[in-house]
C-alpha cells in the first residue's frame, strides 16, 4: 500500500512539473497537439499507478518524450505559420457582413444551435447584432458586434481619457505577495510604513492592494 501511494505522488509530481513545462492553458483554451498530449499523459500515468510491477520509470520516460515533443512542435509552430495551420488550422469566418456562411458550418459541423449558444456565452442574443463571427483554432467564439449594436465607448461620448491603473494584491489574508509586491515596485518597508498610518500590522489585513502609481486600499480582518 506504501509503494502505490508513494508511487502515486511522485507521478502526480512528475505530471505538475511536465505540465507547468507545456505552459499555462485552461482546457478550453488548449491548441490540438496540447490537447492529445494532455489525454495521452493521464492515460499513460494511469498505468504505473494500476500496476505496482511496473517500473515506474517505464511510465516517466513516456511523459517526458510526449512533453518534449510538445514543447518542440510549439517552438516549430512559432517560426512557421504554415507548420502551425497544418497542426492546429486556421480560424474561420461563419458569419461576415453579417450573412452567415452555412457551408463552413458545414464544413466545421456545427449546428445552429451550437453557434446561438456560442452567441450567448459571448454576451450577443440576436443574430442581426453580430457583423463578425469568427471559430478560433481552438474552437472559442470571437464576436464582432454591428455597431449600432455594440456597447458605446468612453472615446463616443467625448469622455476624458484618464489611465486606469493596474492594481496588485500584495497582502493576502496576513500574508505578504512577494511577486506583486516586486510587480508594483514596493518592499516590506514600504507596506508596513502606510500600514502604521492606519495602526495596523500585516497579521490584521485581510487585503491590500497596490497599483503602479503607488495608489493603496486596505481590508481589514473582521474579528
Amino acid at each position: 500500500m506504501a509503494v502505490s501511494v508513494i508511487r502515486t505522488i511522485i507521478l502526480y509530481a512528475v505530471i505538475l512539473t511536465m505540465l507547468r513545462i507545456m505552459g499555462k492553458r485552461q482546457i478550453s483554451e488548449l491548441q490540438t497537439s496540447e490537447l492529445v498530449v494532455t489525454l495521452l499523459i493521464s492515460n499513460i500515468a494511469v498505468i504505473p499507478m494500476q500496476e505496482p510491477t511496473l517500473p515506474l520509470i517505464s511510465g516517466i520516460i513516456p511523459i517526458m518524450l510526449l512533453v518534449g515533443c510538445e514543447v518542440t512542435i510549439s517552438f516549430i509552430m512559432m517560426k512557421s505559420s504554415r507548420f502551425r495551420g497544418l497542426v492546429c488550422g486556421h480560424p474561420q469566418v461563419i458569419i461576415e457582413n453579417g450573412v452567415i456562411n452555412q457551408n463552413k458550418m458545414k464544413m466545421l459541423r456545427m449546428t445552429t444551435e451550437d453557434l446561438t449558444e456560442q452567441l450567448r456565452q459571448a454576451g450577443v442574443f440576436s443574430l442581426s447584432d453580430v457583423e463578425y463571427a469568427i471559430i478560433e483554432t481552438n474552437g472559442n467564439l470571437s464576436v464582432l458586434k454591428k455597431t449600432l449594436k455594440d456597447n458605446v465607448t468612453a472615446e463616443q461620448l467625448g469622455i476624458k481619457d484618464e489611465t486606469v491603473s493596474f492594481e496588485f494584491v500584495v497582502i493576502s489574508d496576513g500574508e505578504l505577495a512577494e511577486s506583486s509586491m516586486k510587480l508594483c515596485g514596493v518592499d516590506r518597508k514600504w507596506i508596513e510604513s502606510k500600514l502604521k498610518k492606519s495602526s495596523l500590522s500585516i497579521e490584521d489585513v485581510f487585503i491590500m492592494t497596490v497599483n503602479l502609481e503607488k495608489g493603496y486600499s486596505i481590508i481589514k480582518k473582521e474579528i
